[in-house]
């Protein structure tokens, strides 16, 4: 096991074109990290310049003690599982795992203890006599699993390994790779495009956009501090809600407090927000944006229904500035939860983030008019809402968890003016 270190590592092909800038990522000894984002944005080729099948144009990439740029792949001692299985079709699952210890002339029953280790990791014992089109779709992932495992390397390098599997294969296999890794404290750097993968899967979660870093923390950090609008929509599912808002000090005129330490309020549309203390406490630089525009971030989770006596919030029912009104448009069980899309009079945020972010997601048609005066808002209910589609909804926002970005740089306002 060793550390894996890209220092200031870049790719540039021969038309001009950058797939990665200056990536500078550690990968800790027995760290599980994942990087992710959407198609194109570089993961992929930042990882097999790890592995040896891409060459570096610029930086550094050293696994262990050694610089490997000059290093080819068979002599990086990492082992790689790929999106397609890459098993022979002519060989049984024995003959497959153990394929790449015979190319290295280990003796025969190091070769046998080894295989039949890794098959009992991974549930393939009874197995071992199959060929690949006798197995199904998550079997055929683990003998390529245990391919990888028998040559014992520094570290694993996963290029969206699930992602020819079905849903519930999925969810199988991604508690099995967690599993596995954990148990073997093997130094895991994983590229996929699926964020839910990601969030479950990483001890550390990197976020990619047009081959730079945008951010790089533990999941739960990236989710409630994204650093800026492309990391906070990009995370999520249903993703964050973006919107246009406006800033206004809540002082009266003859206040001595005013906008530098008075109460602010967020404008949506016809309607406002009052943002609690502890939430300018943790965002002092919103105080800079007053009479000033901003977009506004409610994740899903942060609206409630109203009218549900089982929502939290129940005993505190109507506070003054923490309800939106709106009109529900669609209504979408999904048994332990419903997902209620309303249509919010503020208007839509459209910025070159939101269009990345929709295009992503083969929505790129139905990126909002800035010139509209609504924003669709998703919002996820509990299961016992009464809620229907054409309904009046009232909103319980949890006012304290919303986010702010500046609309011209896209980073999240926190500690000061557009940071």
């Amino acid at each position: 096991m060793a550390d894996v270190v890209l220092d200031g590592v870049g790719k540039v092909y021969p038309d001009g074109t950058r797939a990665v800038d200056t990536l500078d990522l550690s990968v800790t000894d027995g760290e599980f990290l994942v990087l992710v984002g959407p198609s194109g944005c570089g993961k992929t080729t930042a990882l097999r310049m790890v592995a040896g099948l891409e060459d570096i144009s610029e930086g550094t990439v050293r696994i262990g003690d050694r610089v490997v740029n000059r290093v080819p792949s068979r002599d990086r001692d990492v082992a790689m599982v790929f999106q397609s299985y890459a098993l022979y079709p002519h060989l049984n699952v024995r003959d497959n795992i153990g394929f790449g210890l015979r190319l290295r002339k280990m003796p025969k029953a190091e070769i046998d203890q080894r295989v039949l280790e890794a098959a009992r990791t991974l549930g393939l014992e009874e197995h071992l006599h199959r060929k690949p089109r006798q197995l199904s779709g998550g079997q055929r992932q683990r003998v390529a699993m245990g391919r990888a495992i028998v040559r014992r390397p520094q570290a694993f390098l996963m290029d969206e390994p699930l992602s020819n599997l079905d849903a519930k294969l999925r969810v199988q296999m991604r508690a099995q790779i967690a599993r596995l890794t954990r148990d073997l404290g093997v130094t895991t750097l994983y590229v996929t495009h699926d964020q839910v993968e990601a969030m479950t899967l990483g001890d550390r979660v990197a976020v990619m956009r047009k081959g730079v870093l945008q951010q790089v923390a533990p999941p739960q950090e990236l989710y409630d501090r994204p650093v800026n609008l492309f990391v906070a929509g990009f995370i999520g599912s249903p993703a964050m809600n973006l919107f246009s808002g406006s800033l206004e000090s809540r002082a009266e005129p003859n206040d001595p407090k005013d906008a530098a330490d008075g109460p602010l309020s967020v404008r949506i549309g016809s309607q406002r927000l009052h943002l609690p203390p502890e939430l300018l406490a943790a965002r002092p630089a919103l105080r800079y944006y007053v009479d000033r525009e901003v977009i506004v971030g409610i994740r899903p989770e942060d609206l409630y229904d109203l009218a549900d006596e089982e929502a939290p919030f129940a005993r505190d029912r109507d506070p003054e500035g923490a309800v939106l009104t709106a009109e529900t448009d669609l209504v979408e069980s999904m048994g332990s939860e419903v997902h209620v899309h309303v249509r919010l009079d503020a208007p839509p945020a459209v910025t070159a983030d939101v269009q990345e972010l929709a295009a992503d997601v083969g929505n790129e048609d139905q990126v909002p008019d800035p010139r509209t005066a609504s924003t669709e808002v998703v919002a996820r209910f509990g299961p016992r809402t009464r809620v229907r589609e054409g309904d009046t909804a009232r909103l319980r926002v949890a006012t304290d968890r919303m986010h702010f970005f500046d609309p011209e740089t896209g980073l999240s306002v926190r500690m000061r003016e557009n940071s």
